[in-house]
């Protein structure tokens, strides 16, 4: 029976949130998902106490929790599907970024409802673009 395990360290300047929950793909979904929505969670609390001190009037929370736990989806999805395709390959470059960010662009093309055949391939591109772009970046030093 598989079980599920969290721990956390905070050493300056990184954090390192560690997910068990028995499957690699699942722990890299669910690492993305947490480190990547947290920080859209802070950043959005930090707006709110803002506009609280600056106007005085509370923003309205719940509603600014949607960006970042769609960002959190997102880094999530992609996380997970790298990781499957660096499994699948058993390589590990640039071209599972590529890959990894077009599928992801295109399962989350579905995401609103009104897709169309335009919307997932500008989608795919848009995905696999910036994916490809940011594993060349990380890669440059």
């Amino acid at each position: 029976m598989p079980h599920g395990r969290f721990a956390a360290s905070f050493d300056s300047p990184t954090v390192d949130v560690i997910v068990d929950c028995g499957n690699p793909i699942l722990n890299y979904t669910l690492d993305g998902f947490i480190k990547v929505g947290g920080v859209g969670v802070a950043h959005a609390v930090l707006q709110d106490t803002f506009a609280i001190l600056k106007k005085g009037i509370p923003m309205y929370l719940p509603y600014r929790m949607s960006p970042p736990f769609n960002a959190g989806l997102v880094a999530g999805v992609y996380a997970g599907v790298e990781y499957g395709i660096e499994r699948a390959r058993g390589k590990t470059d640039w071209k599972n970024a590529a890959i990894g960010g077009a599928l992801t662009g295109a399962l989350l093309s579905f995401s609103d409802g009104t897709f169309t055949h335009d919307k997932i391939i500008q989608h795919s591109i848009t995905g696999g673009a910036i994916a490809t772009a940011s594993e060349f970046i990380r890669n440059i030093t």
